[in-house]
């Protein structure tokens, strides 16, 4: 399966990247457009390997492979959604493998993974509706986030990131992990199941101390 496959967005219309020049330059060969490329995207890129691998040095070097297959594979990039979105997708799948292959990588061993195991991978589970950030300054919102992602596996950080910030398709999101659109699903609602479970004391202990 293609790191950089592609599927049509919906939303998206061809033309409306303002990376369409410097990415048809690129695809011809050119380095200086893809070096704007870098220059524009490289602080996003980074931000979303950090947010999968949760190491600072790590984030840097997964973003510079990143870039460096997006080089290999701007050919490959047919303009069915945005650039960034494209790279997007390509940096969380050189995160992925690289926790895969070098064992990093950790299942929770909870319900999800029974449920995957005793009925297959297509199990549809609702979508939870709670939200425990309502209400919440941005400021404060993005410090909370950041320190309740860091107890989440691999995983379940990468469908939050990829459904929640990059606001990808089920399906897009199941062909950048190789797997179902239940399971998906399923990681999907655990993930946020889990990350309200942890926000829930944080958020205790934030109201007593403005209370205090």
């Amino acid at each position: 399966m293609s790191e950089a496959s592609e599927h049509t967005n919906p939303k998206f219309h061809a033309g409306e990247d303002p990376d369409d020049v410097l990415v048809s330059k690129a695809q011809s060969g050119n380095k200086d457009a893809f070096e704007t490329l870098v220059q524009r995207h490289s602080s996003r890129v980074y931000a979303r390997a950090y947010s999968i691998v949760r190491d600072e040095d790590l984030a840097l070097d997964m973003a510079q492979t990143a870039w460096v297959k997006a080089w290999q594979r701007i050919g490959q990039f047919g303009g069915q959604s945005r650039f960034s979105t494209w790279m997007t997708r390509v940096t969380i799948n050189v995160c992925l493998d690289f926790l895969r292959k070098s064992k990093r990588w950790r299942f929770d061993q909870s319900i999800e993974a029974m449920l995957e195991t005793e009925k297959g991978p297509d199990l549809r589970l609702p979508v939870v509706e709670y939200d425990p950030l309502e209400g919440l300054e941005r400021q404060e919102l993005s410090q909370l986030v950041d320190q309740a992602m860091q107890a989440l596996s691999a995983d379940h950080r990468s469908v939050l990131v990829m459904h929640t910030y990059e606001q990808l398709s089920y399906a897009e999101m199941a062909e950048s992990m190789n797997c179902s659109i239940g399971t998906i699903m399923s990681r999907l609602f655990y993930a946020r199941k889990h990350l309200a479970s942890i926000l829930e004391p944080m958020m205790q202990k934030r109201n007593q101390t403005h209370e205090s």
